[in-house]
């Protein structure tokens, strides 16, 4: 597939939207004093969501967006093939669950855009929907489901519109009807299960569901709620108040689950660390008035998985192994210094753990493949799980019972493929149940998988993955997308998507920078993008970039750069230190205002990550990656897509919004800056006609302003 990019028809493309009129943004000076050093910010009214002028600016913002994007042809082409492509996918699964005889699953049909829940009788084959979200509640999702021990009743935890703030609802199997019970607010991503009587649920509950209080996030609770009765009359079972020993801070959480043998009750104060302190008590105390939790792990042990069996303790640790070890010992006189390793470090990093029945599972990355082992509980024999070259990840159907998991195969050019494997026969088997009718081309012929090591501005190498058309020129006159991450330890590993495809089949090269900050190369890795070090983060990216110019890959006039989230640090401060290098970014939902962003209701949680703005130490570095305040008046910067999702709890959407803002009141390039409001959406969503109707947008925006062809507004 070739294109020629012409620099005249893309200015001809601009001149013919003629002079972007923003809607105003009065600049209002509000100046913070950090420690001796006064910033300025001229767009904190923005902050205040409830305000009338500043909904109406929201508004105007996005309505006005859509006024630009609607004139970039072909949008349409982009949404419709990237339904294609998910028909072409097939139906879609995700990890099941097993009752008895029963399979437990969520599943998006090919042409439909939300996940349905599912059962299927392992002996007939038999499916059943047994959960439509669309016939519940208008924009409801499911976001996670628990199953009590005798298939009775699903707890079901359900969003709005993409929303965290969640409500959970229990669906009586045998009479198929929801329950009166109703436990709000929940989080979307904390632990909830059924007691093994089946008769309650223990859940963390938040304090407020308000997404514009400051309290959001905060002073949480560990409750149990018995079925049939009022929310009011749940018990706590821990809590900051509650209990002081715990020394919990008023953000962290506390989390509550049941060992697999229902022997104890386990805590785990948890945060954004992985590291968490972790309590335990018999299981018989949950009828104490008041729980007496004896500690098991501290935060210093630098612990981030365990699992219990029995008086054994078995713990993923980094404790002076960067690159993780495994390690087994008594949970009643638990001593890590002296505990037995099972699996010592090596030079590929131990990135999780997870038990069946009898066996321990681990996966072992090393930055491009990622295998599974498994370990036998019982003789602590170590054997590899016969899979497919790649990215290897697995669940267990039902741990408490049995030793089958599921393992999931992934690869950048490879749809994902679910397998089934039974330790005790040691055959890993393509999923029969799990996997939908593929039709997709093969990629593998059409597309070039380059995995290379770029030196960074102070020697560090790091790891780039590049896909590009085969029997691509290399002049540099190609379009590039670059995305990164680069924050808690997350590895940005080898995965297909839908998405990222239609950009491929556009001719576009697509490049994942794994950064520092990341997990990709081991905690120190993720150390180096931390705090002091998060400059690592931006620097390693710009390295990244580079890089694909100089092999000419693509040039700085065709260079799409990309970040989510936390990624907002590492694609706001690439373009305001080098805003010469990118054509394009794109901007999502992303922290582009560390200096504010500890005064929204996620802010503290983010302090073992970058900071905390309450000492002096931190602050120096929290300023120097806050990209808000770097945009400068009468820089050139480039064209410039923010979004953000109105029901967004993790990045509260005023923080995109006022880097869209700064940038459209500074940029002296004539490049357009879009801030890009959904409505329909939160931090993300799963409702796939929202989300291809969203990045047929951004990517028309993008490849528009590198001057694609095909993307080019008429010139009237």
């Amino acid at each position: 597939m070739k294109y020629i990019f012409l620099s005249t028809g893309l200015l001809l493309s601009q001149l013919a939207l003629g002079q972007y009129n923003y809607p105003k943004t009065p600049e209002k000076p509000a100046t913070d004093d950090f420690f001796g050093t006064k910033i300025t910010d001229n767009y904190q009214w923005l902050e205040d969501l409830k305000s009338p002028e500043v909904k109406t600016w929201f508004k105007a913002e996005s309505d006005y967006s859509h006024s630009i994007i609607d004139k970039i042809p072909n949008r349409d082409l982009l949404y419709k093939r990237m339904k294609q492509v998910q028909e072409m996918g097939g139906d879609s699964y995700s990890y099941a669950r097993q009752r008895g005889n029963l399979y437990f699953y969520m599943k998006t049909k090919k042409n439909e855009k939300l996940s349905k829940l599912y059962t299927r009788d392992i002996s007939t084959g038999k499916e059943t929907l047994i959960f439509d979200p669309e016939t519940y509640k208008k924009d409801a999702q499911i976001t996670f489901f628990s199953i009590d021990s005798r298939a009775d009743k699903v707890a079901l935890l359900l969003s709005k519109s993409g929303g965290e703030i969640c409500e959970l609802k229990i669906l009586d199997l045998k009479t198929k009807k929801i329950l009166d019970d109703t436990l709000t607010p929940l989080w979307s991503e904390f632990n909830f299960e059924f007691t093994p009587d089946g008769k309650s649920i223990i859940y963390t509950k938040m304090s407020t569901g308000d997404p514009n209080s400051s309290m959001l996030l905060k002073e949480m609770k560990a409750m149990m709620h018995q079925i049939g009765t009022s929310s009011d009359k749940d018990v706590e079972l821990a809590s900051r108040e509650g209990n002081p020993e715990l020394n919990m801070l008023t953000e962290q959480f506390p989390m509550i689950e049941f060992s697999d043998d229902y022997q104890y009750i386990l805590l785990n104060i948890g945060s954004t660390k992985a590291e968490s302190p972790q309590f335990y008590a018999p299981y018989a105390a949950l009828k104490d008035k008041k729980i007496t939790w004896k500690p098991i792990v501290k935060a210093s042990d630098d612990i981030t998985q365990t699992f219990i069996k029995g008086d054994q303790l078995f713990f993923l640790s980094h404790k002076n192994a960067p690159n993780y070890k495994i390690g087994v010992t008594s949970l009643s006189n638990p001593d890590f210094d002296h505990a037995k390793i099972i699996v010592p470090e090596g030079n590929a990093v131990i990135t999780s753990i997870h038990n069946s029945k009898n066996y321990l599972f681990y996966a072992l990355n090393n930055g491009i493949s990622q295998e599974k082992y498994q370990i036998d509980l019982k003789t602590l024999a170590i054997k590899k799980v016969p899979l497919l070259e790649g990215i290897n990840n697995s669940g267990a159907l039902n741990p408490r019972e049995n030793d089958n998991i599921q393992c999931y195969n992934s690869n950048w050019l490879t749809p994902g493929t679910f397998y089934e494997y039974n330790p005790e026969n040691g055959k890993a088997v393509k999923s029969k149940n799990f996997n939908g009718e593929t039709s997709y081309p093969d990629y593998s012929a059409l597309y070039v998988v380059k995995e290379v090591e770029v030196k960074s501005h102070d020697g560090a190498m790091v790891p780039l993955s590049i896909i590009y058309p085969k029997n691509m020129k290399m002049d540099g006159n190609t379009p590039a997308y670059i995305t990164g991450y680069g924050g808690y330890g997350i590895s940005s590993t080898p995965r297909f998507s839908n998405r990222l495809s239609v950009l491929l089949e556009q001719g576009v090269v697509l490049a994942i920078a794994h950064v520092r900050g990341g997990g990709e190369k081991g905690e120190n890795w993720h150390k180096d993008g931390m705090k002091a070090k998060k400059p690592n983060t931006w620097k390693d990216f710009i390295a990244c970039s580079e890089y694909l110019i100089d092999q000419k890959y693509t040039s700085s006039s065709r260079l799409i750069g990309n970040g989510v989230s936390m990624g907002g640090v590492l694609i706001g401060r690439a373009i305001t230190e080098r805003p010469d290098l990118y054509a394009v970014a794109i901007a999502e939902v992303g922290m582009t205002n560390v200096l504010r962003s500890q005064n929204s209701a996620n802010g503290a949680n983010q302090i073992p990550e970058v900071g905390n703005l309450k000492e002096p130490g931190d602050t120096k570095h929290l300023i120097e990656m806050d990209a808000q305040s770097k945009v400068k008046k009468g820089v050139k910067y480039p064209a410039v897509i923010v979004r953000t999702g109105m029901n967004d709890s993790r990045i509260t959407p005023w923080e995109p919004a006022k880097f869209a803002a700064v940038l459209q009141n500074s940029t002296a390039s004539g490049k357009p800056v879009l801030l890009y409001v959904n409505y329909e959406n939160g931090h993300f969503t799963s409702d796939l006609d929202v989300v291809f109707k969203e990045y047929s947008d951004i990517f028309a925006f993008a490849l528009w302003q590198v001057g694609h062809p095909k993307f080019q507004p008429a010139n009237k």
